[in-house]
């Protein structure tokens, strides 16, 4: 599969049923993982539970950390592949369009006209995958960054680059 950005040719302006790219497989990974330490307090909280209950004789054993081990695994194992296929983005030569959101869509274009300042951040998890977030700081109020994760780190810098120098063209 090509991870590299999509850019319409000159002129032409982003189509909204056009397919997006994808992000990064490795984003997928990375959201399973942070899934997973967020579910290791709730595991230890539902063994301590049920270990104090069984000694108290209230309930059998795995009435309590059977339910939220099933849930924590649903978490790890289908979230992310949802939250992964959710996200795409399309870049043209003068803005970027980026989708997102399970329950609550969002579509969001920034013209590379706007754009005052872009970011590439990367936390310890991403690095380690290989991963980004490439994001774009707009002026105004509401939705005045834009961040797109899960792009391959080489390829968020690469779009970073290609922005800013459109971004330098327009000022001339």
């Amino acid at each position: 599969m090509d991870h590299s950005p999509a850019i319409a040719p000159a002129g032409l302006s982003l189509d909204d049923d056009a397919e997006l790219t994808r992000l990064h497989p490795n984003y997928t990974h990375s959201l399973r993982v942070q899934a997973a330490l967020m579910a290791i307090p709730f595991l230890i909280a539902a063994l301590v539970l049920e270990a104090v209950s069984r000694d108290a004789g209230f309930l059998p054993p795995g009435v309590i950390a059977g339910p939220v081990l099933l849930i924590a695994l649903a978490l790890v194992i289908r979230v992310p592949t949802r939250r992964y296929n959710a996200r795409g983005y399309q870049i043209s030569p003068d803005r970027l369009r980026v989708v997102r959101g399970l329950l609550w869509r969002s579509d969001t274009v920034v013209p590379f006209g706007r754009v005052q300042h872009i970011d590439v951040d990367q936390g310890p998890l991403e690095r380690f995958f290989g991963i980004a977030t490439l994001t774009l700081h707009t002026a105004g109020n509401h939705n005045a960054s834009v961040s797109l994760p899960g792009l391959g780190e080489e390829l968020a810098r690469e779009m970073r680059e290609d922005i800013r120098a459109h971004i330098r063209r327009e000022s001339l």
